[in-house]
C-alpha cells in the first residue's frame, strides 16, 4: 500500500514551439492555472515553471525532509536548514535528459561538527525518495554547517 498518492493533469494545447500547458486536478490545487511553455522550460521562465523547476523543488522539498528525519534519529534538531536543487537538461545523444541534481545544504545545527554534519547528509541523501528516482542522474551533495 502506499504512503502517499498525488497527482497532476497536463493539458496541452498548440505546437510544441508556440504552444503551452495548463495544470490542472492537482492533489493540492496549489499547481492549478500554472502555465508550462517549451520558452519558459529552454530560454526565460517568464513567470511559468518548467518539469526541471518542479523536479527541483520536489529533490531540495524531499532532501530537506529526509535530513531533518535522519538528525532526529540522532535525536539532533536543528535550527534550519535550506536545501537547494539545481536540475540540468542537457543534451544527450541528441535527446534531451534530465541528468544532474545538484543539491546544496546549507544547516544550523547546534552541538554538531562539520564532519559528523556531512556524516548525516550523506545518510540522508540514502533515504530521499527523489534522489532513488533520480538514481541514473548525476547528483551532487554540497553541504556546510554554517554557526
Amino acid at each position: 500500500m502506499s504512503i502517499a498518492v498525488r497527482n497532476a493533469t497536463t493539458t496541452w494545447d498548440g505546437a510544441l514551439a508556440s504552444g503551452k500547458g495548463t495544470f490542472g486536478s492537482t492533489s493540492s490545487g496549489a499547481l492549478d492555472g500554472q502555465e508550462v511553455t517549451w520558452v519558459s522550460r529552454t530560454e526565460a521562465p517568464g513567470g511559468k515553471t518548467s518539469p526541471e523547476e518542479l523536479l527541483a523543488a520536489a529533490h531540495s522539498s524531499c532532501f530537506s525532509m529526509a535530513l531533518a528525519l535522519t538528525l532526529g534519529e540522532h535525536k539532533i534538531t536543528p535550527t534550519r536548514l535550506v536545501v537547494s536543487a539545481e536540475v540540468h537538461l542537457d543534451p544527450v545523444d541528441g535527446v534531451p535528459t534530465i541528468t544532474t541534481s545538484n543539491i546544496t545544504v546549507r544547516g544550523t545545527v547546534p552541538g554538531v561538527d562539520a564532519a559528523a554534519f556531512a556524516d548525516l547528509v550523506d545518510e540522508a541523501a540514502k533515504l530521499c525518495p527523489v534522489s532513488r528516482l533520480f538514481a541514473g542522474a548525476t547528483i551532487s551533495v554540497d553541504a556546510q554547517l554554517e554557526q
